[in-house]
């Protein structure tokens, strides 16, 4: 029997529909929520700079705790104990991850048990029954773990069995189809949610090339070093990494993420890209540099000056146009993908 009595709980909130639904499932039981998010360099912001999360979370009128963990993300993504999906996304040990945090948070706020927004076989590496087994069982959760939206098929967990939850009152979702979440969030009133299409740059195919790149030629890789992947036109010389801009607003976010040890690269006198340099400033890595900042430009002539600088742009050379072919040879991208698991 369902006890009334005051209840806390934390929701593991992505702001993406399915977490929205089962945020409000817990809420009509008039259980206390708190939102908890983890950033990391690889979410896509909304155009105004904002997390999913913070965008959905205003419609629920429930706190958000965010946290970043930036080192500790990177330091488990490159070598995931449960391996890869299509790309380089580690959907098993990131839910994983997550949840070890939240079991932190939930700990200092005296939360009574945690919840997602998981849809058993919704996808098919990280929400299939084994996978949520492990899921829980290795973020120290085995038993614990409310999942709303397909509790009804699911065993029960601590809270319900406890009666802090009402199982009657959850969901039985199954499957990949979205009709059933389409059909709750109106029953609900939600029409402020995103695509179902995700916003995690691990799933995509050019940005997990770009990342499989720094892994291979950088040891330490910081959060700041996975944000500049989103933007330019990306080239590998040896140990250099080449960054080239492709608009005006680009340009100005490569000069805000330029690294302390980092060369700029700037036509004077004719349109045409800023471009970053880092690694060891040879020679040749000076001259490479010079030339795809040239060949992204506007300019007609065959020989072109550019400036270029560490901290300011008091250097310059004279360089000739390179080739199409031999631009492409550069470009980061055509490395092979880990191996998929």
């Amino acid at each position: 029997m369902f006890l009334m009595t005051h209840v806390k709980a934390v929701s593991l909130f992505s702001g993406g529909l399915d977490s929205i639904l089962a945020t409000r499932l817990i809420l009509n039981q008039g259980i206390e929520v708190i939102a908890f998010n983890v950033k990391t360099p690889f979410g896509i912001p909304k155009k105004d700079g904002t997390s999913e999360a913070e965008a959905a979370i205003e419609q629920l009128g429930v706190p958000l705790k965010i946290v970043a963990v930036d080192r500790e993300y990177i330091r488990m993504l490159r070598k995931p104990k449960h391996g890869y999906g299509k790309n380089i996304n580690p959907c098993i040990d990131c839910k994983i991850f997550i949840l070890k945090q939240a079991v932190k948070f939930a700990k200092e706020v005296g939360a009574d048990f945690l919840f997602t927004g998981e849809v058993l076989g919704e996808r098919p590496m990280s929400q299939h029954g084994p996978a949520l087994r492990i899921i829980e069982l290795e973020a120290g959760l085995k038993g614990e773990l409310l999942r709303p939206l397909s509790a009804k098929l699911l065993p029960e967990t601590v809270a319900e069995q406890k009666g802090l939850v009402d199982r009657s009152k959850l969901g039985a979702i199954s499957g990949r189809s979205r009709k059933p979440q389409f059909q709750l969030a109106k029953e609900f009133g939600i029409t402020n949610y995103p695509s179902p299409a995700g916003g995690c740059l691990l799933t995509c195919e050019e940005y997990a090339k770009k990342l499989c790149d720094l892994f291979e030629h950088k040891r330490n890789v910081s959060g700041s070093d996975a944000v500049l992947l989103r933007f330019g036109r990306h080239f590998r010389l040896g140990k250099n990494k080449i960054v080239v801009g492709r608009n005006e607003i680009e340009n100005k976010t490569l000069r805000s993420l330029k690294g302390k040890g980092d060369y700029c690269f700037e036509l004077p006198d004719i349109v045409g890209p800023i471009t970053l340099l880092q690694g060891i400033k040879t020679r040749e890595s000076i001259l490479v540099a010079a030339q795809l900042t040239a060949f992204y430009s506007d300019a007609k002539i065959e020989k072109v000056k550019v400036n270029y600088g560490k901290y300011s742009l008091d250097k310059s050379i004279v360089v000739m146009l390179p080739n199409r072919a031999d631009v492409d040879k550069l470009r980061v991208g055509e490395k092979i993908m880990p191996t998929q698991q």
